[in-house]
């Protein structure tokens, strides 16, 4: 008797902790992931490559709700100054983040620990030899 108490006691357990599933459709969650796992909230700094200068210093500060405040201040340029705020979205891995701004401005990013990774204007990893120029770190 004491036996059949156990093994409904353990297979209790397991139920409630989620090591088992009665819902065979059920997906299960990743809990490694950036948005997870990091501390990716707080402001990232960097200089990127730009056809018409000297570079792009970029600040992007990310909030833990969820919105953002971006800074592009042209190298030797002070005229040109440009700063944006809205809400940024995660993809459903919890690895990316697109930022809700203007087509023409690059908008994905790849959350990394103490690092942004800028993505193309598609969202795809940039390639070549200014792809490692592309990384906004942690401050």
């Amino acid at each position: 008797m004491k036996r059949k108490a156990f093994v409904f006691l353990l297979a209790a357990v397991f139920a409630v902790t989620g090591l088992i599933s009665c819902q065979p459709n059920r997906k299960a969650v990743d809990i490694h992931n950036s948005r997870l796992t990091l501390d990716w909230s707080g402001m990232y700094k960097g200089t990127i490559p730009s056809a018409s200068g000297m570079g792009i210093d970029v600040s992007l500060k990310l909030n833990i709700d969820d919105t953002y405040e971006l800074t592009y201040d042209y190298v030797g340029k002070p005229e040109n100054t440009f700063t944006n705020k809205g809400a940024f979205t995660w993809d459903d891995t919890g690895e990316f983040i697109t930022l809700d701004i203007s087509a023409d401005t690059p908008s994905h990013y790849k959350v990394a620990e103490d690092k942004l990774i800028q993505l193309d204007m598609n969202g795809k990893y940039i390639t070549g030899k200014l792809a490692d120029q592309y990384v906004l770190r942690k401050e």
